[in-house]
C-alpha cells in the first residue's frame, strides 16, 4: 500500500482518529497536510513523528467549517508539495442532544463541522484534484452512525447520515474524472471522545458486550482502513462506506 509521491490534507488531525491517520498515511509514504483548531503543541509533536518516518508535514490552524479555510489548506498543500492526492474529511464533533433539546446553535454547530466541512472539503478537493490531473482519492470518516441511530445524539447522527449521501453522490459524479470517493465508518474506538465511557469499568463493560468482537478498536485499526482506501490497492471502491466496527451494527440478543 505504497503512498510515496502522494499528498495528503486530513481535517482534525492531531488528535484521536485523525492523527493516527496522518501518521498511517505518512508511514505508506506521503507528505501530510494536518488541519488543526486547538492544541498546536500536539500537531508540532506530529510534525515531528512524521518527519521520523521519512515524510513531510505542515500544521494548519484552519476552521474547516468555513470555505475559506478549507480552501487555505488546499492552497497550502498545493503551495508546499505541488499537488494534492488524497483528502480526508475527519474532522467531526458531537453534543449528545436529543431531536428535543437540540439548540438552534448546537445544530448549526454539528451539522457545519462535520457535514458542511466534508462537503465543501469535497469539492474544493476534486477541483484541485481536475485541474491537476490524475485523479485522486477523497476519504470521508463518517459513523456505525451514518446508518444505525443513536438516541440522544441527533444532530451527530444526521449530519453523518448526510456524508453517507454525499460519499455515494459525489462517487458517482466525480467518477469519470478518475476520482474516488469512500467512506469510513467506525464503531467504538478508544479516543479521548469516548473518555468518560472508557473511563466507567461498568460503562465500558457493557459497550464490549455489545461488540461482537468484544472490544473498542484502536484509532490505527480505522487508519489503516484510510490508508488502503488512500492506495491503488483500493482502486476499485468508490461511492460506499467501508463499516470497521467489530460487527457492533449486527449484533443481535439473539431473541
Amino acid at each position: 500500500m505504497s503512498l510515496n509521491g502522494k499528498v495528503a490534507v486530513v481535517t482534525g488531525g492531531n488528535s484521536g482518529i485523525g492523527q493516527a491517520i496522518v501518521l498511517a498515511l505518512a508511514g505508506a509514504g506521503a507528505d501530510v497536510v494536518i488541519d488543526y483548531v486547538c492544541n498546536p503543541a500536539a500537531t508540532e509533536a506530529l510534525e515531528k513523528q512524521v518527519v521520523a518516518l521519512g515524510e513531510k508535514a505542515i500544521g494548519v490552524d484552519a476552521d474547516v467549517s468555513k470555505v475559506a479555510d478549507l480552501q487555505q489548506l488546499i492552497d497550502t498543500a498545493v503551495k508546499a508539495f505541488g499537488r494534492i492526492d488524497v483528502m480526508v474529511n475527519n474532522a467531526g464533533v458531537e453534543t449528545r442532544t436529543s431531536v428535543l433539546d437540540t439548540t438552534e446553535d448546537q445544530y448549526e454547530k454539528v451539522l457545519d463541522i462535520n457535514l458542511k466541512s466534508a462537503f465543501f472539503g469535497t469539492q474544493l478537493a476534486a477541483k484541485q484534484m481536475i485541474s491537476q490531473g490524475g485523479g485522486g482519492r477523497i476519504i470521508n470518516i463518517s459513523s456505525v452512525h451514518e446508518d444505525w441511530p443513536m438516541p440522544g445524539n441527533t444532530p451527530y447522527c444526521l449530519s453523518k447520515g448526510g456524508m453517507r449521501m454525499l460519499t455515494r453522490t459525489a462517487g458517482v459524479e466525480l467518477a469519470p474524472h478518475g476520482i474516488t470517493v469512500a467512506g469510513v465508518g467506525p464503531g467504538a474506538v478508544d479516543t479521548p471522545i469516548n473518555k468518560s465511557t472508557v473511563a466507567d469499568p461498568a460503562l465500558l463493560k457493557t459497550l464490549d458486550a455489545a461488540i461482537p468482537l468484544g472490544r473498542l478498536a484502536e484509532p490505527n485499526e480505522i487508519a489503516d482502513v484510510v490508508a488502503f482506501l488512500a492506495s491503488d490497492a483500493a482502486a476499485y471502491i468508490t461511492a460506499t462506506t467501508l463499516f470497521v466496527d467489530g460487527g457492533i451494527m449486527q449484533s443481535s440478543p439473539g431473541l
